[in-house]
């Protein structure tokens, strides 16, 4: 009688597994962010994946989408803290930078990388676990480190070759403009109730600046003839908006002010950003960010102003593969293939002395099916994306030589070598590298990755 198969357990959905082909590209992206936020000056900080509740209802407001309808929450069983699964990263970071007092000797930029978790409808570059690169610059009060924030995505686009991400900015304005304009928004809103949706009617009273965001077809026009906030802006305001717009200019950086800007997040004020685009479809928002000043004191913390960004690294792949046509990594340099038992034993040995000198060597390994034949263990240097296969047969043991085949030559062919065992790191550095009179003398110190 067969044993009954195990029932498979797949993923959760709108969770996703990040696959090795996919790996390639996620590193170029996360190395270019990581090297364009190190160049203006951006130190790296880590948080907690799960944070207390009270932290995102008191922080993005208890009316707003996310703490409504899309946070995972759950009472710790053991303890009975009441949990969640980060949203977004802004709120941990602040609860960190007061937690830790990390502003005590002047401001920092802060940036950070990581899964987020909202309950939605899965879509095209839009999951339940989400990641994001964010950027948090703390203490800094004026206009132009809203422009820095801005000014920094517009070089990791150019460095990333990626177009058609065009800038739309706003001023929201603090919190005394913002009331007297929600007092308009409302005594307006209130004229036109039979226009409103369901959602709009619920908002109406709590957050009627969340209306302005509708994707309501029915109620565009009902919109765009509402009270604008930039009208509501005092002196100050308008001067840093001024600010902002004016820095922008004098780099050549295009955008457009878009007064139905609004975030989702009850903490903005002042500017606000987000960086579009028509490629994705309806998740057209790739980056978005803004001033969030009052957040310190709402966390109980001292009163310190801030700006900072996130952008989904989900979509900026999606972007990448349309758009962009930057090269795959290969897996390798180097691709050792060997004919028997003594061969990969020194195979291995040559690849331990390939890496001690930064040169990236996969020997080939043995499956359920055995090591494989010559010809298959080629085919699998090949699709490796290696620039050399380094092959170990019985001839290359009696002589100690060790053939070294070019694999993306033209003449690949014929474009094969021998080169002795004690020499082998030095050749391949020097093809490598292409200074082989150069790089040779100490290989230990020549670093490839």
């Amino acid at each position: 009688m067969s044993e009954k198969k195990a029932e498979k357990i797949v993923g959760v959905k709108g969770m996703n597994d990040m696959l090795p082909s996919d790996a390639p590209l996620w590193e170029i992206l996360e190395n270019t962010v990581q090297s364009v936020l190190k160049g203006y000056g951006f130190q790296q900080i880590r948080t907690p994946i799960v944070e207390p509740t009270g932290l995102f209802a008191r922080g993005l407001g208890e009316v707003t989408d996310i703490v409504e309808k899309e946070m995972y929450s759950f009472q710790d069983s053991l303890n009975g803290d009441l949990l969640t699964l980060r949203p977004e990263g802004t709120a941990g970071v602040v609860r960190a930078a007061i937690e830790h007092n990390l502003v005590y000797d002047g401001p920092k930029r802060l940036w950070y990388v990581g899964p987020m978790f909202r309950h939605e409808k899965p879509q095209r570059g839009r999951y339940r676990q989400f990641h994001q690169f964010g950027a948090e610059a703390l203490g800094f009060s004026g206009p132009d480190i809203d422009a820095e924030m801005i000014l920094m995505c517009q070089r990791l686009w150019d460095d990333l070759g990626l177009q058609n991400i065009r800038l739309e900015i706003n001023s929201i304005g603090d919190a005394e403009e913002r009331n007297r304009h929600r007092a308009a928004l409302i005594e307006y809103f209130e004229k036109h109730t039979e226009l409103l949706d369901e959602d709009a009617k619920r908002r109406l009273y709590s957050n009627p600046l969340r209306i302005l965001d509708t994707k309501n077809p029915a109620m565009q026009a009902l919109v765009n003839a509402a009270p604008k906030l930039i009208e509501y802006l005092g002196e100050e305001s308008m001067a840093h908006f001024n600010g902002v717009q004016a820095i922008l200019n004098a780099n050549n950086v295009p955008f457009k002010i878009n007064p139905r800007l609004v975030r989702g997040m009850d903490y903005y004020n002042r500017t606000v950003f987000e960086w579009v685009t028509d490629e994705l479809g309806a998740q057209g928002t790739v980056c978005a960010g803004g001033r969030y000043d009052s957040l310190f004191s709402t966390f109980g913390g001292k009163f310190t102003p801030a700006c900072g960004f996130a952008m989904g690294v989900e979509r900026l792949l999606e972007l990448l593969k349309i758009s962009s046509d930057m090269p795959v990594n290969a897996e390798c340099d180097v691709y050792l293939v060997h004919q028997s038992d003594a061969a990969q034993l020194q195979a291995i040995i040559a690849a331990e002395r390939m890496r001690d000198a930064g040169i990236n060597a996969i020997v080939h390994c043995s499956t359920i099916n055995g090591r494989g034949s010559f010809k298959s263990q080629m085919k699998k240097a090949d699709a490796s994306g290696a620039a050399y296969a380094v092959i170990i047969g019985e001839d290359e043991l009696a002589s100690g030589n060790l053939t070294v085949k070019a694999l993306r030559a033209e003449n690949s062919e014929t474009n094969q070598v021998l080169i002795g065992a004690e020499t082998i790191v030095d050749y391949l550095i020097g093809q490598l590298t292409d200074s082989s009179d150069d790089c040779c003398d100490d290989p230990e110190h020549v670093h490839l990755h």
